[in-house]
């Protein structure tokens, strides 16, 4: 028994020792192309016609807000649609048609597009507007999003070539400082955007749009074969589509779209539930695509660990688990040649600081108040490790899913409160929260042992699993209970 968890270990550890030191690869592209930026071309698409779309879902608390930014977008009138992409079921379809009416006495070109069905969900919108959209370039925002004036203006002058098919901007955070679980997101999609999103698209590499914030030639958009609903990460699969078939993505890191993070725990469970076994969906579609291609081997290993890096959060669960038994078993018998290689799976930890403490100093004067969060983010992420392995399995055994939209707060800063908000609905204490409450216990008693048998070296780590399974538990249940008073 105690050789086969070891060796469980062993592979587990090994998985995630790979990916994590894959952060040392994205390091030094970071290093080597870190001063190559994207050149514009200034008077470039000025008269280009532009749709503008906004794909909804219930979001009565955020419309005008998106309504009202986009609308403010300096850009001609006479080049200038936009389309509400409104499924709506509830009380937003009214606040959508009253806004819509207003922007157009205004001299606005804005519909109000409404369809008999959710079908294909945000890509079955998206797909229908496109269908009747006048624009040479579609430009995307969620409800989440206020996008800025120069928008349009400064993304258009990137497409400097007809194979240019998309330009990605990155996220700005509204509310990054309004909790622990906002500056822990917000660490997390920095790293995603200074460091990924950039340094693939400098280096060569794929890159993804990221479902909003980002502006898309339409040709690009039909040539790749049009929004697909298969997935639960549609940009992510049509991104991939249209970069097989040779269309080039720009990357804007200097640029920014501002946006709001989840800041109720239950929602962005929700959210990186989707993100998950949306990717690992995206994979199973189209690694098979990538290995077929007639692209650089170098571009196929990069995308392989782009599209397949969700499938880590089952062996941090897997690794967990086994923290404990490990304790004891090292405690009573002659292990010391296999601990003594596990030692060296630590670089995992140090390529994953690296990479996010480069993030942070590439564009934040307070880097050092930000990477602080680290420990915490990493705990996090171990404790995400139940919701997510959920979603990785369901990905992988084709269990379809509904598009579970995440929902917005209109918390901007400290001041705002997503307490008593219609869209976080009564919760119940559901399995995946007892789970979670257990792992934490669990750990809890990796954390009593190590202490125990004087295993110090263990205990970081330990103390990380119990820090993100009780973080996430005990926040799930309050939140729950929270909007269950509510």
């Amino acid at each position: 028994m105690d050789e086969i968890v070891l060796i469980a270990y062993f592979v587990s550890l090994s998985i995630l020792f790979v990916f994590g030191c894959h952060g040392f690869i994205m390091l030094y592209y970071h290093r080597k192309y870190g001063k190559a930026n994207p050149v514009p071309k200034a008077g470039l698409n000025e008269d280009a016609f532009v749709t503008i779309q906004l794909p909804l879902y219930n979001e009565l608390y955020v419309v005008e807000r998106l309504i009202n930014s986009v609308c403010e977008i300096d850009y001609p009138k006479d080049k200038l649609e936009i389309q509400v992409l409104d499924d709506s079921t509830d009380e937003t379809t009214r606040i959508v048609a009253a806004a819509v009416e207003k922007k157009q006495k205004m001299g606005f070109d804005i519909q109000h597009i409404r369809r008999s069905s959710r079908e294909g969900f945000k890509a079955g919108a998206l797909k229908e507007g496109l269908k009747i959209a006048k624009g040479e370039f579609v430009a995307i925002f969620d409800a989440d999003f206020i996008p800025k004036k120069d928008f349009l203006k400064r993304t258009l002058s990137f497409f400097t070539s007809d194979k240019i098919g998309m330009v990605q901007t990155r996220w700005e955070h509204l509310n990054g400082d309004f909790s622990i679980l906002t500056k822990a997101q917000a660490l997390a999609l920095d790293g995603h955007f200074v460091i990924e999103q950039s340094v693939r698209n400098k280096a060569g590499f794929f890159i993804n749009f990221n479902g909003t914030g980002g502006i898309w030639r339409k040709s690009c958009i039909e040539d790749a074969g049009n929004w697909h609903a298969d997935t639960l990460t549609e940009d992510l699969d049509l991104s991939y589509r249209a970069q097989l078939n040779g269309w080039k993505f720009v990357f804007l890191k200097d640029f920014t779209s501002p946006a709001e993070l989840p800041s109720e725990i239950n929602a962005l469970k929700s959210q990186q539930f989707r993100w998950t076994k949306g990717a690992v969906e995206t994979a199973k579609k189209i690694l098979p695509l990538v290995w077929k291609s007639n692209i650089p081997m170098r571009v196929k290993l990069q995308s392989t660990f782009h599209l397949t890096n969700n499938l880590v959060f089952p062996f941090i669960l897997l690794a967990a688990i086994l923290n404990v038994p490990l304790i004891f078993i090292k405690n009573s018998g002659p292990h010391e040649a296999y601990f003594a290689v596990m030692s060296l799976f630590v670089l995992a930890f140090v390529s994953s600081f690296l990479f996010y403490l480069y993030s942070q100093k590439d564009i934040r004067r307070d880097w050092r108040k930000k990477i602080v969060l680290f420990p915490l983010f990493m705990a996090g992420s171990m404790g995400f490790a139940v919701n997510n392995s959920r979603a990785v399995f369901e990905g992988l055994m084709n269990r379809k899913s509904e598009f579970v939209r995440t929902p917005k707060f209109k918390v901007e800063n400290n001041k705002d409160s997503w307490k008593g908000n219609k869209y976080i609905g009564r919760k119940k204490l559901d399995l995946m929260m007892i789970v979670e409450l257990i792992m934490a216990i669990y750990c809890l008693v990796g954390i009593v042992s190590s202490i125990y048998f004087l295993e110090i070296a263990a205990l970081p780590f330990q103390i990380l699993f119990f820090t993100g399974f009780a973080f996430v538990s005990f926040t799930s249940i309050k939140h729950a209970i929270v909007t269950t008073k509510n």
